[in-house]
């Protein structure tokens, strides 16, 4: 067991991957992360999206960008790599990174956005964390934060590839949380609901606000930076015996019958 001393609230000086880091909850992360004495390395595809993280943290940060797409075959080392190089062995894990593509089973593009959906939103998840393990097991105490959705607790019509990506999101991190639990590394999934993301920019305001008062205990929608704050706090040090946990920021939404 962890010694009190070890227990630490500070992510001072630890080395972090977030992907998906150029919008959204990733780009909160990020920004968070930072904020709180971590070395971070970004990963998006959209490098104008990276860049403008510089904008958001005081210059000199320990912030390093990796463009890259994650469905390369050769990106997990990449992102390695470039993590070694800027800051050194990687402690932290968030897969942020997705896509999403509303389709219907019988639609020409089905096949297309299956195959990317999963390549984005689950593969990329898993050839990272391997492409990370040795680092993230040196010293027994390795954190990684999956993102799914509560599309990965349920079904909404027509979203089968996503909708089913994020339920592979829940199993891979219950079955790594038991594969790598004795190593000491945790391994934990948020599934955000409603948040204001790019994801859902093109839902109109008055819409976004009608499904809230409906559908969300606290009738609203959230904000990235609420789903930052879960993510901190389960790459804490002191997150030392949570794992395999599935949690919500979805502001009731999942607890709602009606």
């Amino acid at each position: 067991m962890p010694s009190q001393m070890q227990l630490s609230r500070s992510i001072v000086d630890r080395v972090a991957i977030v992907t998906g880091a150029g919008s959204g909850m990733g780009r909160a992360t990020a920004v968070l992360l930072v904020s709180e004495g971590a070395s971070v390395v970004a990963v998006d595809r959209d490098a104008d999206g990276l860049q403008a993280l510089y904008e958001l943290v005081p210059d000199g940060s320990p912030l390093h960008l990796v463009a890259a797409d994650l469905t390369a075959s050769d990106a997990p080392a990449t992102i390695v790599s470039a993590a070694h190089q800027a800051f050194g062995e990687v402690d932290i894990i968030v897969n942020a990174a997705g896509v999403s593509f509303p389709v219907e089973l019988t639609d020409e593009g089905f096949a297309d956005a299956w195959r990317l959906t999963f390549a984005v939103n689950v593969d990329a998840q898993a050839h990272l964390i391997a492409a990370c393990l040795a680092d993230l097991q040196r010293n027994g105490d390795g954190r990684v934060v999956n993102i799914a959705s509560t599309e990965g607790l349920g079904a909404t019509a027509p979203m089968a590839p996503y909708t089913a990506s994020k339920h592979a999101v829940v199993g891979l991190t219950k079955s790594l949380a038991v594969e790598l639990g004795p190593s000491g590394v945790t391994v934990n999934c948020i599934c955000p609901g409603p948040i204001n993301t790019g994801m859902t920019a093109d839902i109109k305001d008055e819409h976004k606000a009608i499904y809230a008062r409906r559908r969300t205990a606290l009738r609203r929608y959230g904000e990235p930076e609420e789903v930052a704050h879960m993510i901190l706090s389960l790459v804490l040090p002191a997150s030392s015996f949570t794992t395999g946990a599935i949690l919500t920021v979805d502001g009731g939404l999942s607890i709602r019958s009606n």
